[in-house]
């Protein structure tokens, strides 16, 4: 699994890496994989990683994000909304993260909305504008 997660994060077609662990509260534990090694990738090419607020998920753990910051590895809280009602979730990947000690600056989508298209667009070259659109 590691190898698997690390040529996805070297693969150049990603910004964030969802479902770190890929665990699922209750029913299946996360895989089994060098952490610390996906960190340091992710930190030196860039990718951010997602914290999935769903209560099933909480993905990944406070400790695991101390680590990521510790590396200098972004994080991006996601809801994984499968409906409008799955949005209140959101308290749950925030309550998470102050577990683990991040800052609004540890958190791409804590960011002004140009901010975080910015460090969108560092990821990806000047060409691409993922979630910044222009007016026309």
């Amino acid at each position: 699994m590691t190898d698997r997660l690390l040529r996805a994060i070297s693969s150049g077609h990603i910004s964030i890496l969802g479902h770190p662990t890929g665990r699922i509260l209750l029913r299946r534990e996360g895989y089994d994989f060098d952490l610390d090694a996906v960190f340091c990738a992710a930190a030196e090419r860039g990718v951010a990683m997602e914290l999935n607020a769903y209560t099933d998920r909480l993905d990944l753990c406070d400790r695991h994000l101390k680590r990521a910051k510790e590396r200098g590895v972004k994080i991006v809280i996601n809801t994984d909304a499968h409906h409008t009602s799955h949005l209140e979730k959101m308290r749950f990947g925030v309550v998470q993260a102050r577990r683990a000690w991040l800052s609004a600056g540890d958190v791409l989508n804590a960011l002004p909305a140009a901010d975080f298209a910015s460090a969108m667009r560092a990821r990806f070259g000047s060409q691409a504008t993922p979630y910044a659109r222009s007016a026309s």
